[in-house]
């Protein structure tokens, strides 16, 4: 009996840490927390590492990161591992991108691979210069 009050007790423990997010991820979730960035424009690539079209976008979103560093907040994020995100940013399919004004206000989603072209003129668009 006793083996078995030790098996619930470590249960229960368990579960207390899944439900307070110390094991589950949320404590990784945490980091995005701020998106989209408030007082600035905000591209968000929700899609996966493993996932061709995401990688193909890969050297495009580190290019834009450089290029809109302390104009625009140019975030990737990898739904495979942080899921909760996905359910958040209401996505059903990879990669999708995100741009949010500087008032955190949804301005344009797009699905699919997007062209580095295509993600200047949307940020331009915006007032990124």
């Amino acid at each position: 009996m006793k083996k078995y009050k030790s098996v619930i007790r470590l249960i229960g423990i368990v579960s207390l840490f899944l439900f307070s997010g110390l094991i589950s991820g949320n404590v990784q979730a945490d980091e995005f927390k701020n998106l989209p960035v408030k007082g600035m424009v905000t591209m968000i690539d929700l899609g996966a590492k493993k996932c061709i079209p995401c990688k193909m976008m890969a050297p495009i979103m580190e290019k834009m990161e450089r290029k809109y560093e302390g104009k625009a907040a140019v975030v990737f994020i990898d739904v495979w591992e942080h899921r909760e995100q996905a359910a958040r940013f209401r996505i059903r399919a990879i990669p999708t991108q995100i741009f949010f004004d500087a008032d955190s206000k949804e301005v344009y989603r797009h699905v699919g691979f997007m062209p580095e072209k295509a993600i200047v003129a949307q940020l331009e668009n915006m007032g990124v210069k």
